[in-house]
């Protein structure tokens, strides 16, 4: 699996409802776990910067890595440290408990096997330091094709670990429980998850923010963090916590 080849296609739906809702959503869930001092973080797979510039302008020093220079070459200079490098490489680039907090958002998807990935990116995480994950959400896969009626991607959606995304690139999907031991076989406990897009996700590519975008992003907001709604979201986000040494 991997994301190459789809860049052009994501990067014109960056400005769409879709897009609009995932970042403010998981920002503001980001926000109830963030230490109130300046911290360090590490955004993995940073793309066009969305969360780390967010983190920046609150007053965080943060470190974006990502495989993409074109990516790259969208954030404005001086605002965060980019670094060009593929995330195999994390362990090279930084020494063990180097961040405060670590984003990895939107990324597992792309690995057929994510455990070496999520074993760096647990060893950067300081005691008393966070991991944000955001995946999509593997008990929920026959949700979208359900909503658009078709019945045979959803009958086999319900038996499957992986998807075509929007983009046509194939992809994988995380089960929350199976997430959560392995985040807790790496000394990391899930102290609180979310799902994000519970009202959004069938909504058109490209469609735009509509006019009541702040009652929109209220509702997903709520949706977000209470049961049944956020289990059948698009998307899990998952906050684990690194106990205090």
């Amino acid at each position: 699996m991997g994301f190459s080849g789809a860049e052009d296609r994501w990067r014109d739906g960056l400005v769409g409802l879709r897009n609009v809702v995932r970042q403010e959503v998981v920002s503001r869930q980001l926000d109830a776990h963030l230490p109130g001092e300046r911290a360090t973080v590490l955004d993995a797979g940073c793309g066009q910067g969305t969360q780390a510039l967010r983190l920046a302008e609150r007053g965080h020093d943060v470190t974006g890595v990502d495989a993409s220079r074109d990516l790259l070459d969208l954030l404005p200079p001086g605002r965060i440290r980019a670094v060009h490098a593929d995330l195999a490489e994390l362990s090279s680039l930084f020494e063990p408990a180097s961040f405060d907090v670590v984003l990895c958002h939107g990324v597992l998807m792309y690995f057929d096997d994510p455990g070496s990935l999520l074993t760096d990116l647990a060893r950067l995480v300081r005691p008393g330091g966070l991991l944000s994950l955001l995946v999509r959400n593997g008990d929920a896969l026959a949700m979208r094709p359900g909503l658009a009626g078709d019945w045979r991607a959803a009958r086999e959606a319900f038996t499957a670990d992986g998807y075509t995304n929007r983009l046509g690139v194939r992809a994988r999907a995380d089960r929350r429980a199976d997430l959560t031991a392995a985040m807790s076989a790496r000394g990391l406990e899930v102290v609180q998850w979310y799902g994000v897009r519970v009202f959004t996700d069938t909504c058109p590519d490209l469609a735009g923010p509509p006019g009541d975008l702040d009652a929109l992003l209220e509702c997903e907001e709520v949706a977000g963090r209470t049961d049944p709604y956020r289990g059948v979201a698009a998307l899990t986000h998952l906050i684990g916590g690194r106990q205090e040494a």
